[in-house]
């Protein structure tokens, strides 16, 4: 039974629901996947879901992976709202209509179709892998739509290049003064200043995409005449590799800690605990993507590769280094961009995604 992928879309866009909040959307998933007759496990990670057809054959554990969850925006009354954004609606859209497609097809190996929760707030895929449910698992595909800036409207691209990405945030302490007395305190807003100025003038290999940029700086006193002995800075910071990762976030640490000091004052440069690793692709899989797009869509349908963004579908490879894994982009005009509060999209386009999904899972377990 062919389910439409516009109405799924349709269904899941009315309910927004943030990380591990999932409840309506999974429970809507997992229903649907139960009337196709997959074997369903729900509370994946804690609110995931997970269908599974095993073929008669033996073959590869092949997993196609959606995520679920919206994003947070803040409403002028100061409550928060849940918003599909970033596309998440549709990419369970897809892989419900492309799992409708395969649900009688499955011949040799098993086919697990996983809903995943959290991806915003960087935690789902990790909670996937803590459940165990992705152990057997032998390749992974994923996709996401992409707006107008990445690949042209009615193409696919066979990998999406996320860089790693991460938030920081440096905690400078100096020594608070009266402000008629500056000599004797250690002015945080100003090292605050100097400390945005020495991570601008960070480095990185000119031959790789990387970013590493002051996006909050917090440095006030209980009144404007006192001198204010605390600064927070926040960060956001993107690599190419996970080895141009590390070497940013050593040079921050040296940026803050060096300039902090030459002003009297102390740098911690905190984490928030999870480092979204760079994508890292099986090559020969990306190669079978793009020979699936050419089949299926035509060879003017296959856009370029294209990056933009972080996703923490690449834990799956980096914590289970066996899985074979790849991630193609879906071109559905996404506009004015992802994360934007009115972002809107071509959801004609997401038929593409559908036949490609389900074309590519057939080379291996149909």
């Amino acid at each position: 039974m062919a389910l439409n992928v516009v109405e799924i879309w349709r269904d899941l866009h009315k309910t927004p629901e943030l990380g591990f909040e999932e409840n309506k959307t999974s429970a809507y998933l997992a229903e649907a996947l139960e009337k196709l007759g997959y074997a369903v496990t729900r509370g994946v990670g804690k609110t995931g879901v997970m269908g599974v057809i095993r073929g008669a054959e033996p073959g590869p554990v092949l997993m196609l992976r959606a995520d679920m969850d919206a994003l947070p925006f803040r409403n002028d009354d100061g409550s928060i709202e849940a918003v599909h954004a970033c596309g998440h609606d549709s990419h369970c859209a897809m892989v419900l209509a492309a799992a409708s497609e395969l649900a009688d097809r499955v011949r040799r190996g098993t086919l697990k179709i996983l809903f995943q929760p959290g991806e915003e707030t960087l935690h789902g895929a990790l909670e996937v892998l803590k459940s165990g449910a992705v152990d057997d698992v032998d390749i992974a595909l994923g996709c996401h739509v992409r707006p107008i800036q990445d690949i042209p409207t009615g193409t696919c691209a066979a990998a999406v290049r996320h860089t790693s990405s991460t938030f920081a945030d440096i905690v400078i302490h100096g020594r608070t003064a009266h402000a008629s007395r500056p000599h004797l305190g250690v002015n945080c807003a100003e090292v605050a200043a100097a400390v945005t100025q020495a991570v601008a003038a960070i480095k990185g290999d000119p031959a790789k995409v990387w970013s590493c940029k002051v996006t909050s700086i917090q440095a006030c006193a209980a009144a404007v005449n006192i001198i204010p002995d605390t600064a927070t800075l926040k960060l956001d910071i993107r690599a190419q590799t996970n080895e141009l990762m590390d070497e940013l976030l050593e040079k921050v640490r040296m940026a803050a800690a060096g300039t902090a000091a030459a002003y009297g004052a102390t740098a911690e440069v905190i984490l928030p605990g999870v480092v979204i690793p760079a994508a890292v692709y099986d090559e020969d899989l990306v190669a079978e993507l793009a020979g699936t797009i050419r089949e299926v869509l035509g060879d003017e349908c296959l856009a370029r590769d294209c990056g933009g963004g972080g996703e923490d579908f690449h834990f799956f490879k980096k914590e289970r280094p066996h899985i074979r894994a790849a991630y193609f982009g879906v071109g559905a005009g996404c506009t004015p961009g992802l994360h934007a509060r009115n972002m809107t999209f071509d959801e004609t386009q997401l038929d593409m995604g559908v036949r490609v999904l389900t074309a590519a899972a057939l080379k291996h377990v149909g």
